[in-house]
């Protein structure tokens, strides 16, 4: 069983709101999930994306492979923190 962390899409049309999970790479993609570490909000201005780095570490080391898209808002997240 390889366990992915990705995006899953909720919302209403046009208007998508994404969680960001840890799932079984078989898995629907708005399917069963471990658990979710972060969502992501694309449609309003700045982008808001909240991560839980500790719980996505954890799972990185337990061998979790993000897809691209994860990775690449995970980069930008890890090297601009938000200022608070």
């Amino acid at each position: 069983m390889a366990v992915r962390i990705r995006l899953s899409r909720h919302g209403r049309n046009k208007q998508p709101f994404y969680r960001i999970v840890v799932q079984d790479s078989e898995a629907p993609r708005d399917g069963k999930f471990l658990e979710i570490v972060g969502t992501y909000n694309p449609m309003i201005e700045p982008v808001i994306l909240n991560v839980q780095q500790d719980k996505v570490q954890y799972w990185l080391d337990k061998g979790a492979q993000p897809t691209t898209t994860v990775k690449s808002l995970l980069k930008k997240h890890i090297a601009a923190p938000a200022a608070e």
